[in-house]
Formats: structure tokens, sequence, C-alpha cells
């Protein structure tokens, strides 16, 4: 199936490790020009060279997405470099620990400024470079921690419903200017940070196998299939879909 990508301007936050990379690598090999966004130059420009090295297009910037101005900047210099923006992919995110006896207000307003603000700070300045062209797609990451209550993570959850909530509203609000705005819902994705997240486990083998049987498929996502996912709503394959919230968990928000 041809999804159309070839010579799109796609910019993916969080493109240095996990999904966000394997989103970038994908979204090349379909012929898209990568605009690769992180805070991590170490990986991210290990992604860039993946990418180019094999014929593919992709620059790598360094912004904080929680940073306004720095938003506001990288956008201007997609514009001044590509003449457009096709597609957003808001990936970028963190994760902190915590039920709500115990989260701290340093992480609440981290995780929020990352994962809620920068969603929404990323999508008003790639929309309004959108809305120029009457078109323009938008793929949020979300959680399936932002449909069910996961224990001793109150804050990452709430952050991740929020990024739904932004999702819905964002699809209202951009359908007049051409503009879908879908996310996908990931279960618990074997990407670095989780791996190293359970290394960090007294007893790492267990702590995967419950995870991993928590859900119908018994076992964890890779980040190449929720790239897939994303890859799928970012097509204009799917160009009546917006609004839309995708699980892709393994079956976990079925149970």
């Amino acid at each position: 199936m041809d999804l159309k990508l070839k010579d799109k301007v796609a910019i993916i936050t969080g493109a240095s490790l996990g999904i966000g990379a394997e989103t970038a690598l994908l979204f090349a090999q379909e012929g898209a020009c990568v605009v690769l966004v992180d805070l991590d130059e170490v990986n991210g420009k290990a992604v860039l060279e993946k990418i180019t090295s094999s014929g593919g297009s992709a620059t790598f910037l360094k912004i904080d997405v929680a940073s306004e101005g720095e938003v506001k900047s990288g956008i201007h210099s997609v514009m001044e470099k590509f003449g457009r923006i096709d597609i957003l992919v808001n990936n970028a995110g963190i994760y902190r620990k915590g039920d709500v006896l115990s989260f701290s207000e340093d992480d609440f307003s981290r995780v929020i400024s990352v994962n809620v603000k920068g969603v929404l700070l990323c999508s008003k300045y790639a929309a309004l470079a959108m809305k120029e062209r009457n078109y323009g797609v938008i793929v949020n990451v979300a959680s399936e921690a932002g449909i069910v209550g996961i224990k001793n993570q109150i804050v990452y959850n709430l952050s991740k419903a929020a990024v739904i909530s932004i999702t819905k509203s964002c699809a209202v609000d951009l359908a007049p200017y051409g503009i879908r705005v879908n996310c996908v819902c990931p279960g618990t994705t074997f990407t670095p940070l989780v791996e190293k997240a359970l290394s960090r486990e007294s007893d790492p083998v267990a702590v995967r196998r419950e995870l991993e049987s928590s859900r119908p498929l018994n076992r964890l996502g890779t980040p190449s299939e929720i790239a897939s996912a994303i890859l799928f709503l970012a097509s204009d394959t799917v160009s009546y879909a917006t609004g839309a919230v995708l699980s892709i968990d393994g079956g976990y928000t079925a149970w």
C-alpha cells in the first residue's frame, strides 16, 4: 500500500530513542523528509545518521518542547528550510512514579510541562503553519495509562489522559483548516527506557512477566508496532479520521 508520504515534511518529537526513533526511521523509509526533535543530541544524531546513510532525508533540531520560545523558533526554522509542515508527531514525554499519597510537586510540574504543555505548544505552532495550506496531520502519542488507572503513576496517568483530551479538542478546533488530529495509546512497549527501568527492579524477569501477563496477547509491544500505527494515522489512507483514539496495547484496555 502506498501511504503517499514521499517528500512530506514530518516533525517527530522525542525522536532519539524508542517509539520516536522507530517512527522517524519508518517515515524516512516511506520517503518523508523527517525533522528529528529531541534534547538528546547523541542518540538523535545517531538516528539521523541511520536515515541519511540509507539514502533518506532527515535533519535534527535540539528543542525543549516545554519551552514556547524554542518550539516557536524550531517551527520557524522548519518553515524556512522546507516551506511547509505536513505532519507532526507529538511523541516526546517523560515518566515519573508516585501515587496520590507520594507524588512530588516537582515531578508534577515537569511531567505536565513536557507531556501536556509540550503537546499543546508543538500543536499550536505547527497548526499555525499548516493552516496556511489548509492541510496537515497531527498524531499524538498518549498511552493506555490515559484510559485506565494504573497504580503508582498518577501524574503520568493524568498527563496521558490530557493528551487524549487535547487530541479531541484540537480535532474539533482545527477541522475547519483541513488539519486532522488523532492519537495512539500504546501499551507497555519494550523500549530502551522500559528496559532500563526493568533492570532497576529487584527481580526484572518477574516484573516483566507480570507486565506481559496483564494483557491478552501476553507480551509487551515493540517500538516498530507502535510506529506502524502512527504511520497509518499520519497517512491520507484514513483521511476521514480525526479525533480518533487508537489503542495499541495487546488488549490491555479490553479487559
